[in-house]
């Protein structure tokens, strides 16, 4: 899988854990097509996956083993960090921490781990 697939991927695994998880009617912006999503997203969703990607790599799968917090928290994390790389000045929500996240995106965190976890089976 290479990046752009990997980005895809984390995209449409954010949409149908938005529709999962999301209490109400989500915000157009949380289920905007891949079409639409701004290159600066697209970069940090591919980098993202592709260390979710290495990570079950060299821990030769055993990260697969992690709760599904730990999953959820390792992909906010490597957003967080991704966004910082992209934008100079993000949105305090693109990067909050952990505590502060809402559980259904903390849910969905884990949905896109999964996901890409699954992708290499």
């Amino acid at each position: 899988m290479n990046r752009t697939e990997g980005a895809r991927l984390f995209r449409e695994a954010w949409i149908a854990g938005v529709h999962r998880h999301f209490p109400g009617d989500p915000e157009p912006r949380f289920i905007t097509p891949w079409e639409d999503v701004p290159q600066w997203e697209r970069e940090v969703a591919g980098e993202v996956a592709t260390r979710v990607r290495d990570l079950m790599t060299l821990s030769e799968g055993t990260a697969a083993r992690m709760s599904r917090e730990q999953k959820a928290r390792f992909v906010a994390v490597c957003w967080a960090n991704e966004v910082h790389d992209q934008l100079t000045d993000p949105d305090p929500a693109q990067v909050a921490e952990w505590s502060d996240l809402p559980v259904w995106q903390q849910e969905t965190d884990a949905d896109i781990f999964e996901a890409i976890e699954r992708s290499l089976e």
